[in-house]
């Protein structure tokens, strides 16, 4: 009798061990989770992460740096460090670039002839290019910015930036890059309605509205920048798997500069007065 109470009292002892063993379980496995999922992260409005698409964080005023100065700042720079871009900045630039500014009409940052909107913007992004926060980094890969959504579209995974750089005739920025954004252009948006006026002045004019965007959001939050056009079309639509009609028009390779540019409006004051005076 005495046994048998002795082993009942073992038994539940067993179950209560058991119990608090498969509870320990369940929190670490609910804590990995959480660590291993980014999209965990609080106080980012709008970032989700999920396997295929980046939901990217909502724009919002993030910089203290007026225009005037932005544009006084604004430099090609094609040395980097091996920093890499914070996600949430990357997501200002993209939207800067080309992303929605009145919802009602669908009107982007750019401004489009007619609003026929021809571009398509890809991202290329390299090994530890993007970081999430201090231990997590996008996957690299080709991504396509989806204006509508905010979001990033996974196309292909894994570093492209050598065969990039090689179709951009080896120019070497775009190699060392963490970011490189791919403005392609589907030109019988435009010359549907204006013709070969559309393909010849309009669709170019309005890539280089989207490129000195780039080159004002990047500067403004401490990045380096240089537009690329020189390069082979057919292998960078290859590389970012681009369709037929995207025909590359850009490649914008983005980092953090290794020397920043220094220069203040009194350095141009001096400038202009000493042009007025002859000197």
């Amino acid at each position: 009798m005495h046994a048998s109470r002795r082993a009942y009292a073992v038994l539940g002892k067993l179950h209560i061990i058991a119990g608090v063993l498969l509870s320990l379980a369940i929190i670490a496995y609910v804590l990995l989770m959480v660590l291993e999922r980014p999209s965990a992260r609080i106080g980012v409005p709008g970032l989700e992460l999920h396997e295929d698409v980046i939901y990217l964080p909502l724009p919002t005023r993030m910089t203290n740096i007026s225009v005037e100065e932005a544009i006084l700042l604004r430099r090609s720079i094609r040395e980097y460090t091996d920093d890499p871009i914070k996600l949430e900045h990357l997501a200002m630039i993209l939207w800067s670039a080309y992303g929605i500014t009145e919802p009602r009409w669908g009107l982007r940052a750019s401004p489009s002839a007619g609003a026929t909107y021809p571009l398509e913007v890809y991202v290329v992004v390299g090994e530890e290019g993007v970081s999430i926060n201090q231990t997590h980094y996008l996957k690299p890969g080709v991504y396509k910015y989806d204006v509508h959504k905010h979001a990033l579209i996974l196309v292909k995974e894994g570093d492209v930036r050598d065969e990039l750089a090689a179709a951009a005739l080896g120019q070497r920025w775009v190699k060392e890059a963490p970011v490189s954004l791919v403005v392609c252009a589907v030109f019988e948006r435009t010359t549907r309605i204006y013709g070969e006026r559309g393909r010849v002045r309009y669709v170019p004019m309005e890539v280089g509205h989207l490129g000195q965007n780039v080159y004002l959001m990047a500067t403004a939050l401490g990045y380096g920048t240089v537009v690329v056009g020189a390069f082979y079309d057919e292998s960078v639509q290859s590389i970012v798997g681009a369709l037929r009609e995207e025909v590359p028009m850009y490649i914008i390779p983005i980092g953090v500069p290794k020397t920043m540019h220094r220069v203040s409006f009194e350095d141009v004051w001096v400038h202009i007065e000493g042009v007025r005076r002859g000197q």
